[in-house]
């Protein structure tokens, strides 16, 4: 029998040793390396044991922390704001604002559980660099850019012709006739710039030559009939645009014209007419060929909304000669009717004109009328400063003729009233029953004089029972800012918030409101409308009189059962909402939310729990759902805050135009809860 072979013992101590000095030298190596971050972080951490998000943050993140905020506020003109005293200063949203979870899914465990100090600020800065979502980004940067600009603002003194131009309007006159070759156009992003909007009368004459159709991929088509969903697709569009608010945002449409040669869905040409007012399109007028109604309240100055031009699927029932004469011999009149083609070939040299009626749009097409398009509410012609051409077609030259010479202005100058009885009341020491919480844009004078010189005039805000502010982000340009400044000083009812505007971080200011509401005025409810919603203040106070205050409430136009669109411009990914349908939320202009759910927004939102969508409505209705899942929430539901327009005996009317809004307070004054319907 074999003996085994043993190892000799110091063999083994032999390679134990070899081993204990490897793992000794990477150790060395390892603190050699990675201890002076350690040191530095250390450092960096004043060796106080103050939490992460504290005065003593690392420099490099105060961008956003609450030190650099707040000194923002305590800045003499921010004292201002709110009726002269620093109680009234708003405490801004922490850095959450880019910390917080925003694309979809649950907040990370690393701001719930409690680290130590240095392992916090390592999980606090791999979070910052390499976990911030789209929206997280732009959140970071706006702050950044807005806080800068506001430094900037400080020392920002404009001269007098900035001043002059920024108050009064352009300097130089604006031209009665423009034009434009197409390789003008197409060197200034086939956009062409019309100085003082258009007038009654005003005409723009477009020559072109549309594409040849070419393959597309057409979703709609893929789910209509079997098929790979491909198309052949010539189509252009001609569009009158209003001036861009809010960087993220598309400019309003003021008339969208949208030839399409190859049809669409019915395979048939048309002409789509619509509009389009922050991101919210109208009811489209589509022409395919068959004539529109002669009804009277159907006609657009005289003219038919849709003209009959010549289809393939439709032939047109000849009359016989014995019923031709005789309607000769009974003397009735005869009428030869002219069917003409489709107005648009591929290839073909075509003259468009545009001209702007005393009731809409009239479009002719090589001298014959084509369509006519009523104008639409909210929308005014003066506004109507820009023409974009887009699509499959080449542009060979554009005039625009009969264009007024001066703009009626909705300048500073023109629309801020410097009277002393727009001014807000101070803040009162007790509660109040709601806070109405105004978004609007840095350059959205008017809208807000608007609103001062109306309800803001009711009788439930004069008595101080109501508190209602305007909530404001910065501007790119200085000019503006310095305006904006200007106008919050002397009228005491605008917040501004330093961080650069943006459509995608409205939520921010949803956030703002919310807290000012319960920690600058204690009101028992909250609401939030945008600054081209009209509110019948006295009927919303009722309506929420009229529900039991046991409950928490939430208050609007609900949406139940909306699922996100995945497809489109403003598709919503997976990663952002990865649910069929998003909870019950109400529509944004208008909703009202009680105290204990304003509470628990701003607590989730200082405690880096609350999630955040790119969509603020939706947002709310999120918040509101995880509020609900512990405390009961009482849901009401009413038609009557509109979301598009305006109804008889409204809460709400939404997308009013300054002049909408004088004319529903004086019916008002009347006792006449009835709508403005006209340009």
């Amino acid at each position: 029998m074999k003996r085994l072979k043993l190892e000799p013992a110091s063999a083994r101590k032999l390679k134990l040793s070899h081993l204990l000095l490897a793992v000794g030298a990477l150790y060395l190596l390892f603190i050699t390396l990675k201890f002076p971050k350690f040191l530095e972080l250390a450092t960096s951490m004043g060796g106080d044991d103050s939490p992460i998000g504290s005065v003593k943050e690392d420099p490099e993140d105060r961008s956003l922390s609450k030190t650099v905020i707040t000194s923002v506020h305590e800045d003499k003109f921010h004292q201002k704001l709110e009726d002269f005293q620093s109680q009234n200063v708003l405490k801004m949203p922490r850095k959450e604002h880019a910390e917080v979870e925003v694309d979809g899914s649950r907040p990370t465990k690393i701001s719930q559980l409690r680290y130590g100090r240095i392992m916090e600020e390592i999980m606090r800065r791999r979070n910052r660099t390499s976990e911030l979502s789209t929206l997280e980004k732009m959140a970071d940067e706006a702050w950044s850019l807005g806080l800068k600009a506001w430094q900037e603002l400080g020392k920002f003194k404009m001269d007098e012709t900035a001043q002059t131009s920024l108050l009064e309007g352009p300097i130089e006159s604006c031209p009665s006739w423009v034009s434009m070759s197409g390789e003008e156009l197409a060197r200034g992003d086939r956009l062409m710039f019309l100085p003082c909007g258009l007038a009654a009368g005003s005409s723009i004459t477009v020559v072109g030559t549309p594409h040849h159709a070419h393959q597309e991929y057409v979703p709609q088509l893929a789910k209509l009939r079997s098929g790979n969903g491909v198309a052949m697709v010539s189509q252009f569009m001609v569009e009158l645009q209003g001036l861009k608010a809010v960087d993220g945002e598309e400019p309003p449409k003021i008339l969208h014209l949208n030839p399409r040669l190859k049809g669409d869905w019915s395979h048939r040409p048309v002409i789509e007419h619509n509009t389009c007012y922050r991101m919210q399109w109208g009811t489209g007028q589509r022409c395919n060929g068959l004539s529109s109604k002669n009804d009277e309240d159907m006609l657009v100055d005289g003219y038919a909304r849709c003209e009959k031009w010549m289809r393939n699927d439709i032939v047109d029932a000849k009359e016989s000669k014995t019923t031709s004469w005789f309607k000769r011999f009974i003397g009735r009149e005869q009428k030869p009717e002219v069917t003409w083609p489709f107005p648009f070939v591929e290839g073909g040299l075509f003259i468009l004109t545009l001209r702007a009626g005393v009731d809409g749009y009239h479009i002719n097409v090589g001298g014959r009328h084509i369509s006519s398009f009523p104008y639409r509410t909210g929308f005014t012609l003066e506004d109507a400063t820009g023409l974009a051409i887009k699509g499959d077609v080449d542009v060979h030259q554009v005039y625009a003729t009969s264009l007024p010479t001066s703009h009626p202005s909705f300048s500073p100058k023109r629309v801020l009233e410097m009277s002393e009885k727009w001014k807000a009341h101070p803040l009162p020491k007790r509660p109040v029953r709601l806070f109405v919480g105004v978004l609007s844009a840095t350059n959205h004078f008017a809208e807000r004089m608007a609103i001062r010189k109306t309800w803001m005039q009711s009788a439930a805000i004069k008595s101080s029972d109501v508190v209602a502010r305007f909530f404001v982000a910065l501007n790119p340009r200085k000019e503006v800012n310095a305006m904006l400044k200007k106008e919050a000083a002397y009228f005491g009812d605008t917040i501004i918030l330093p961080f650069m505007d943006r459509y995608e971080l409205v939520v921010l200011k949803t956030i703002a409101i919310c807290e000012f509401g319960i920690q600058n005025v204690t009101a028992a409810f909250t609401m939030k409308c945008d600054d081209d919603t009209f509110l019948r203040v006295d009927a919303v106070l009722n309506e929420i009189d009229g529900i039991s205050s046991k409950k928490s409430l939430y208050m609007g136009n609900l949406n139940l059962l909306h699922r996100p669109l995945r497809n489109g411009k403003w598709a919503v990914t997976y990663e952002e909402w990865s649910e069929d349908i998003y909870p019950p939320y109400a529509n944004g202009p208008g909703y009202v939310i009680s105290s204990d759910i304003a509470k628990f927004i701003v607590s989730q939102h200082r405690n880096r729990r609350l999630r955040l969508f790119k969509m603020e409505d939706v947002s709310m209705g999120i918040w509101v759902e995880e509020f609900n899942s512990s405390v009961p929430v009482q849901y009401s539901h009413s038609w009557k805050f509109c979301q598009y327009g305006c109804m008889e005996d409204y809460y709400t009317a939404h997308y009013q135009s300054p002049r909408q809004m004088i004319c529903l307070w004086d019916k008002l004054a009347r006792g006449q809860a009835q709508c403005c319907n006209f340009r």
